[in-house]
């Protein structure tokens, strides 16, 4: 069954009803994200990516509950149960929960207490016993005392009938809606460490012994705890004041102070600590769970986008090194499209004559290969590898940078390290692409599963497939926001590009291999399986430099090129005129090329895209270093201010890079002298900032550090 969502989804996220349509109708017809966003911007009335996502993911989410509300009037039909009220009642079910609360009492069920004591014939004693009119229910009970049926005393035939009560109780969905609402408002967790493993499980002390209200504890302490749980650490609980709960079943349930209400309270008070509370803390759980992951991930997905959009070095030729001290410092030459052209080792701890030829052979390199930037990875021996080639007297204009190299040695072991590099070990590909990372960090990061980068929160610990879902709409964002050169992309960044995938992707690869580099946008079109559809997705994210046309080198769609065309011809002129002379370019009227299909704004892209074809939206590259004389903790010292990265952003903080091979924190509280509720407000990964130290702790390796300019 599938249902019109488009008001629902547009009343949800605060849009017109025509956009939510629209947006739906091109993601049912297989368009993208990015490509929606940039070139059907009149028909989703300028929706941008995030929004465009939102809607896709809620309909989603509604087709779910639609196709699980089909499963759900199937089951009941079966049974003979389904009436017409029932049926009005499940479509109007608007989430999840409320239509498993229907549900409940026609769900296939297990043997339970309930089930039991309806086989031995109770049902009829539960029953009047539950209209509580004031009949003795110890009198009632005898006529149902059966040895055949295993009912041997009364009290035995009013304990079956209370378990059929609290089975009731607990399906009425009236009261597991009034109860999800107070475990929403009023439910605390409290975790308890796990008696005997204190000393083994230290790293969890702060949740030894604490509570907090459910609706108010954020991600990663939420996360921190069910680690703990998980690891056999901690016990939690996630309940709201029994008393509460108590008080909401007995005031719908029980009617009077009789003795078979009495029997309906002590019921009642059974079905809330044998079915309900365990039940509703399941849910509750799994909702924080829900959020918290929501919160982890959004976090993850921000960072990782300000790592891949961070600013690439160009196309220089460079020298990376990946540090080693037993091993040795692999070092290797890439030419300006990041091409390995060789690889050595040296050696800077062994011996002053391996010094000395290390010395010589850095500088061989350098001149032989014309290196520009030597980057240098930041992991073991980083610092001391940056100090050695600093002082070692090459030209100034070789600039030296260190690279976080977060994910390299992932990379370095993967299949697709393997396919490119067939012939060479781990380190040398884990060098290459340090080198790599620094000249394009877009190029090469797509190489790597981003849960590998080190730019989250608890990323282990989050629903996976919503972790990958997102994390590939971030690459996917980034790549086509770039853009990709088809000439010498990878076939991981193809990947990435709207309409392509995997498969699409190695046939572009396969087709430049045979018949040399694509000179044309309109060349793609012969690649074998990229078909009309898959060609109108990807084709404005596809770059061609030096081809036959200069608009292809640009943003501005094929579909898109007669109007620019159209536009040189008004001015008398060349396309290739009006991108060269911003003169011209002024002279266009975007307002007289506006159509049915194409409005301002796309015509506003255009004429952006003409100003500068193909512009990068990355910032600029800045060089950096790290403060002289700081290489190990040990150098640290209170009040210290100096130079950092930051690494990764979290709810409670940002760490930083500081030259020392240890991340400082910045706690939340430190990043700023006016209060912030997120540390994104203030910071994001890859950003350069001054930081002072606060405190350094030896002991475990700990460094708590401060951007704020008072006290």
């Amino acid at each position: 069954m599938s249902r019109n969502y488009d008001s629902k989804i547009a009343e949800e996220l605060t849009l017109h009803c025509e956009q939510v349509t629209d947006t739906i109708r091109l993601l049912d017809d297989g368009a993208t994200v990015p490509f929606i966003s940039r070139y059907r911007k009149e028909v989703t009335g300028n929706l941008d990516e995030v929004q465009i996502t939102n809607i896709r993911d809620r309909v989603g989410q509604l087709r779910e509950l639609d196709k699980r509300r089909a499963t759900v009037l199937h089951s009941i039909k079966e049974q003979g149960k389904l009436t017409d009220k029932l049926q009005e009642k499940i479509l109007a079910a608007e989430t999840m929960a409320v239509l498993e609360d229907i549900y409940l009492p026609y769900r296939p069920k297990r043997r339970t207490k309930a089930t039991v004591a309806k086989e031995k014939g109770l049902e009829p004693l539960a029953k009047m016993i539950f209209e509580q009119t004031g009949i003795d229910p110890e009198a009632e009970a005898v006529q149902f005392v059966n040895a055949e049926k295993k009912v041997e005393s009364t009290e035995q035939a009013l304990a079956g009938a209370r378990d059929i009560i609290a089975e009731w109780v607990n399906e009425n969905a009236k009261v597991r809606a009034q109860l999800r609402q107070l475990f929403n408002e009023k439910a605390i967790i409290t975790s308890k460490v796990i008696r005997g493993r204190e000393e083994e499980g230290s790293k969890f002390k702060d949740y030894f012994q604490w509570e907090e209200l459910a609706r108010n504890a954020p991600s990663h302490r939420i996360l921190a705890v069910r680690r703990g749980e998980k690891e056999k650490f901690l016990m939690m609980r996630i309940l709201p004041p029994e008393e509460l709960a108590i008080a909401i079943l007995e005031e719908f349930f029980v009617k009077s102070r009789n003795a078979d209400s009495r029997q309906v309270q002590t019921a009642v008070h059974d079905s809330y600590k044998r079915l309900l509370s365990l039940s509703l803390e399941t849910e509750i759980r799994l909702e924080l769970k829900k959020k918290a992951d929501k919160d982890a991930i959004a976090i993850f997905d921000s960072n990782l986008r300000e790592l891949l959009m961070a600013p690439p070095l160009g196309q220089v030729s460079v020298m990376a090194i990946d540090p080693g001290i037993r091993t040795g410092c692999k070092v290797v030459c890439l030419d300006s499209q990041g091409k390995l052209l060789i690889n050595d080792t040296i050696y800077l701890s062994q011996s002053e004559g391996a010094r000395e030829e290390a010395v010589a052979t850095i500088k061989r390199l350098c001149e032989k290969y014309a290196t520009k930037v030597i980057a240098i990875g930041n992991g073991t021996a980083g610092r001391e590898t940056e100090l050695f080639i600093r002082n070692i007297g090459l030209p100034k204009e070789i600039q030296t940078m260190v690279v976080n190299e977060s994910g390299a040695s992932i990379y370095s072991a993967s299949d697709v390290a393997r396919e490119e590099f067939p012939d060479y070990d781990v380190t040398v590909r884990g060098a290459v692409s340090i080198g790599r990372r620094l000249m394009d960090p877009l190029a090469e990061l797509v190489k790597i599963d981003p849960k590998s980068i080190g730019v989250g929160q608890y990323q282990h610990d989050v629903d996976q497939n919503l972790l990958k879902k997102d994390l590939d709409d971030v690459v996917i964002s980034c790549v086509n926001q770039v853009g990709v050169e088809v000439n010498t992309a990878s076939k991981q960044l193809l990947t990435y590009v709207s309409g392509l995938g995997p498969a699409r992707a190695q046939a572009i690869i396969d087709f430049r291999q045979s018949t040399g580099a694509f000179v044309s946008r309109e060349q793609i079109r012969e690649v074998p399986g990229l078909g009309a559809k898959a060609f109108e997705q990807a084709a404005g994210f596809l770059r061609v430099f030096d081809g036959e046309n200069l608009l292809d080198a640009s943003a501005v769609h094929p579909e898109s090129y007669p109007i620019v065309r159209k536009m040189a011809k008004d001015l008398g002129c060349s396309v290739e005129d009006i991108i060269l002379k911003e003169q011209l370019r002024k002279k266009i009227d975007l307002k007289k090329y506006v159509t049915e299909m194409i409005g301002l704004p796309t015509l506003t892209d255009i004429a952006n895209e003409l100003a500068k074809p193909g512009r990068d939206p990355r910032p600029a590259f800045e060089l950096f270093s790290f403060k002289d004389g700081i290489e190990t903790v040990d150098d640290l010292s209170v009040g210290l201010t100096l130079p950092g990265v930051i690494t990764n952003v979290t709810a409670f903080g940002a760490f930083v890079d500081v030259g020392v091979h240890q991340d400082g924190l910045i706690h939340i509280s430190q990043l700023s002298d006016r209060y912030i509720k997120d540390p994104h407000e203030v910071v994001k990964v890859h950003q350069k900032v001054m930081v002072r130290v606060l405190e350094v702790d030896l002991k475990r390796q700990r460094i708590a550090l401060s951007m704020r300019k008072k006290g």
